[in-house]
């Protein structure tokens, strides 16, 4: 069996010192970039992995970032904040980094819903994803440990953010419905505390407007205190029922639009020649039911990789400048909202390259 290659072999075979070597590798001072690629072509070649934990000590990091989000979240069946996970665990092999995955309730108490990677001290910083307790995001702050959040945002707090561009995908949306004919377009959201909801809800009205169309009440819900299919459905039984007759809706993401259609649908209404429906996010959901959803597309993988890069960024560099980021968004038109009476001119493909 042959033996394992040391600190020591890769600075004999470099020609460096040990503490040269530990500088380039744990990147805990300054050696020239010449001597660090050096050094690392080296460890490449042995084959050779520092110990972590002596990694660890020799940088005064754990090599870990925590990744937080809501027990909802992790246990519904479409997999928006999964996409998002699996996006920072791809990004984070790229700079030797591993993700600490743990969920959280709705409710907060220190003594006994703090993450265990918290009290041990065990990251370098922590993303959350979605819409946590603000008590524990404010817990996190006061232990001075960087945080982004990823699709949520906290007014008056100073937290880096990765955030959809949820203003220009529901204008997207909602243009598209008056483009190929509807004027009286509703709308079906929930938790509309939630930025991403309140946004995408403001700009629904806001592009009616721009349009010359008054938004009407009858056709507008809001008071669902979630986003999931079962939401969607009540929902849009509750628009019927208070008196409104749409011949389009923009649903707040794809789960209450599968919800909606699922309605629809019992109700014997033909989609889109009745009424069209618009969703928001291209869960996989979205292209495999009947007809296929039109909505709006969120790079999920690239918000969750692009949160770690700012993450990265943040633990080398010991800053606590406040970076927003917002990640573009598509249109995907598809059958919901195409149909022979009201064709337009843009195809699918076009349109989600727009």
């Amino acid at each position: 069996m042959s033996k394992r290659p040391t600190i020591k072999d890769v600075a004999k075979k470099a020609g460096l010192s040990l503490s040269t070597v530990s500088l380039a590798i744990n990147e805990t001072g300054y050696v020239s970039e010449e001597t660090r690629t050096k050094v690392l072509q080296v460890v490449k070649e042995l084959g050779y992995h520092p110990s972590r934990a002596a990694k660890g000590l020799a940088s005064k990091r754990s090599g870990n970032l925590g990744f937080i989000l809501s027990d909802d979240h992790f246990s519904q069946a479409e997999p928006f904040y999964t996409k998002i996970f699996l996006g920072t665990e791809f990004e984070a092999r790229h700079h030797n980094y591993y993700i600490l995955l743990t969920t959280v309730g709705n409710t907060f108490k220190q003594h006994e819903s703090v993450p265990r990677f918290l009290l041990e001290r065990n990251v370098d910083g922590v993303i959350i994803a979605g819409k946590i307790n603000r008590k524990l995001v404010e817990y996190i702050d006061r232990l001075a440990l960087p945080i982004i959040l990823v699709d949520y945002s906290l007014p008056n707090k100073r937290i880096s953010s990765v955030l959809i561009d949820n203003r220009r995908g529901a204008h997207l949306a909602v243009q598209h419905l008056v483009d190929v004919g509807h004027r009286e377009i509703g709308f079906v959201g929930g938790d509309i505390s939630h930025p991403s909801i309140e946004e995408r809800f403001l700009a629904y009205k806001e592009t009616l407007v721009e349009n010359g169309i008054a938004p009407n009440q009858n056709l507008i819900i809001t008071d669902e205190n979630d986003t999931g299919v079962k939401n969607g459905a009540n929902g849009i039984q509750k628009l019927l029922e208070q008196g409104g007759r749409p011949r389009a809706i923009f649903c707040a993401n794809d789960a209450m639009a599968i919800g909606c259609m699922q309605v629809l649908k019992q109700r014997e209404m033909k989609i889109p020649d009745d009424v069209a429906v618009v969703g928001f996010d291209d869960i996989e959901t979205s292209s495999h039911i009947e007809p296929r959803l039109t909505t709006v597309k969120v790079f999920k993988e690239e918000m969750g990789a692009l949160a770690v890069r700012t993450m990265i960024e943040a633990v080398k560099s010991k800053s606590r400048t406040v970076v927003n980021t917002y990640v573009p968004v598509e249109l995907v038109i598809r059958e919901s909202t195409q149909n022979s009476v009201f064709a337009h001119s843009q195809s699918p493909a076009s349109a989600a390259a727009s």
